[in-house]
């Protein structure tokens, strides 16, 4: 056995590995937050099934699951993407995690993906156990695959992006009652459980312009009716999209 066999190799490990790991880190960090889970996992599959076997909102005709199940997988998007990143990102800024962090072989923009990535795969998780539960409830799904992934993708990164602005601009605990705060009013005023018919015409102009509702109509213009690609709603969301992620790219604060 040669001299040299086990001298050590100093270095960082490639940058594709040191993001998987970071992301694989964020994902069960995540999964373990009981409070992350009610949010995420817990009442988004209590709002579907509640919905859906109890008459309490007008869905117009046919089944209540069909016209709900869209709009409890743009919350789940909403309530991953946004709320539980930014407070979970919040935190970690106030406690110097991310400062710390920032002085690793990671860089910043590695750090960011990384957390994005970890965002992607709880959505995964989150919309098949959706999906599971919509099926057993009796969802008739119809549409593209191809247009719900292009707006589950856009809604992430519109909802990435201002929720990491939240967290990045604000303290902690504002973020925290701010992002819950945003959360229930657009679980009511988003088009998600209520339809945005049912507001007078002005408001419902206006919360339509929402990236809630964008992707709730979207997905709901897809899977509910069969439309090939909602395009109105794809422009709202990578507008959405855009203005966040830049602002939070050119306003977060690390420390």
């Amino acid at each position: 056995m040669s001299a040299g066999t086990y001298a050590p190799k100093p270095g960082a490990a490639p940058l594709p590995r040191m993001i998987a790991a970071q992301a694989a880190f964020e994902t069960r960090m995540l999964l373990r937050n009981g409070e992350q889970l009610l949010l995420t996992v817990i009442i988004p599959s209590l709002l579907l099934v509640l919905f859906s076997t109890v008459d309490v909102v007008d869905t117009g005709s046919g089944k209540a699951v069909d016209f709900l199940a869209p709009g409890v997988l743009a919350l789940a998007v909403m309530s991953t993407a946004f709320t539980g990143q930014a407070i979970a990102t919040g935190f970690e800024r106030r406690y110097g995690v991310l400062k710390r962090l920032g002085a690793s072989p990671l860089p910043r923009w590695a750090l960011m993906a990384a957390k994005t990535l970890s965002v992607l795969v709880t959505e995964v998780l989150q919309i098949v156990l959706l999906a599971l539960i919509a099926f057993l409830l009796g969802w008739s799904p119809h549409g593209s695959p191809v247009s719900v992934l292009l707006l589950l993708v856009l809604g992430t990164a519109a909802f990435s992006g201002l929720g990491l602005l939240m967290a990045g601009t604000l303290k902690a605990e504002a973020t925290l009652a701010a992002a819950n705060l945003v959360f229930l009013l657009l679980l009511v005023g988003g088009g998600v459980i209520v339809p945005l018919d049912r507001f007078p015409d002005g408001v419902a102009s206006v919360l339509a312009l929402l990236p809630i509702s964008a992707l709730s109509d979207g997905l709901r213009d897809v899977l509910q009716h069969g439309a090939s690609m909602p395009w109105g709603d794809l422009g709202i969301l990578a507008v959405w999209a855009v203005l966040g992620l830049g602002a939070a790219a050119r306003l977060f604060r690390w420390e």
